[in-house]
């Protein structure tokens, strides 16, 4: 079968989803015919992402976030007003239009989301007739017998409806969990494992002597360097987005900055003690595939669901900030995983196959 992807480029997640999925397909005789990615005001498309799709990669102008003055957060009022300025709106209905004029010239079998919202507007700009499968996490807040995200407040509902407006004529949504759990056949949402890629199935992990950590948003540094001021011995290596940055920062001898590197975060992720993250729910599963305890720092609505959810099986504690010791101590006392993690990762070639071949 022939499949196109369309992509949420902000962040790492859905790009390495994308990927993972893409090696599935090949490696049973599929074809990704072509991959459109969504690129905000504030990220960079990684150099990863381009190397490993294994497709022709077109980039569009999609929503963008902005945040609060922190750099950490999310600034609701702003990112919504930003995001209907006119030269905005210009720019997504350009976007919306590229998106179903490679859909129809590239005639494919199945149109594969991973949670970009200019998809749904497209299908509903143009009511597209080809099949649609929803991919992403976030898709459990619409299924009944998931416990987190109830919450009524600002950043929830908003949350919801971004999640609403992203599945718009879905055929079919698979819903990724940490966990297994039944279908929820009304919304027709298949529950499914995380997609992992082959790269990170088969490392072999160590236990090293530097704690490993991932920030989305570069205003967390502070918070990085003033407990790292304070624990100067404790060996600490971090990556982030920062668009300025350098490939590497030596801070010191125990403190380095690397910009996003896919491979190079995959080894470090291999050999720490610890993981500590904004609870990105991909970067989450790589961490408790390979049994590394995870701190996790959410930044918005979205991680803190994401939070909850891996801190309510025990796969990890929540901290407020990059106070790294909350994650030493955590280390102390957390048990072996028991291998029903794995064992659900290892189930998705199967599981996704099945959904994305019999579109019912």
């Amino acid at each position: 079968m022939r499949y196109l992807f369309i992509v949420q480029g902000d962040g790492r997640g859905h790009m390495t989803q994308a990927i993972a999925l893409s090696e599935i397909l090949r490696r049973n005789g599929h074809e990704v015919v072509e991959v459109l990615i969504g690129k905000s005001k504030v990220r960079e498309i990684p150099d990863f992402f381009y190397e490993k799709i294994g497709a022709k990669v077109r980039v569009f102008d999609t929503l963008s976030f902005s945040f609060k003055k922190d750099k950490k957060h999310i600034h609701l009022l702003k990112t919504i007003l930003y995001n209907i300025t006119p030269k905005r709106l210009r720019k997504y209905k350009k976007s919306i239009e590229k998106i179903h004029r490679r859909i129809k010239k590239n005639e494919p079998d199945v149109v594969i989301n991973f949670y970009e919202i200019l998809t749904g507007f497209a299908h509903l700009r143009f009511s597209m007739d080809v099949p649609v499968i929803n991919i992403g996490h976030q898709y459990l807040l619409k299924h009944p017998g998931y416990t987190h995200g109830k919450g009524d407040g600002q950043g929830m509902m908003f949350l919801r409806l971004h999640t609403l407006l992203c599945g718009v004529g879905a055929t079919k949504t698979l819903a990724l969990s940490f966990y297994p759990m039944k279908d929820y056949i009304p919304e027709r949402i298949a529950v499914v494992p995380p997609l992992l890629r082959k790269e990170v199935l088969d490392l072999t992990p160590t236990k090293g002597d530097y704690i490993l950590g991932y920030m989305l948003n570069h205003g967390y540094e502070t918070e990085v360097r003033t407990w790292h001021a304070k624990y100067p011995d404790i060996n600490l290596h971090f990556f982030w987005d920062k668009k300025d940055a350098g490939r590497e920062q030596h801070i010191d001898k125990n403190l380095t900055l690397h910009t996003i590197d896919d491979e190079k975060f995959l080894n470090f992720m291999s050999g720490c003690r610890g993981y500590v993250t904004t609870a990105g729910f991909e970067s989450v599963c790589e961490a408790l595939y390979l049994d590394k305890p995870v701190m996790m720092i959410p930044a918005h609505i979205e991680q803190e669901v994401n939070a909850a959810d891996t801190a309510s099986f025990g796969g990890g504690v929540i901290g407020n900030n990059f106070n790294i010791s909350v994650l030493l101590n955590y280390m102390e006392t957390k048990e072996n995983s028991d291998g029903s993690f794995r064992k659900w990762v290892d189930s998705a070639e199967e599981t996704f196959l099945r959904h994305l071949t019999t579109l019912v």
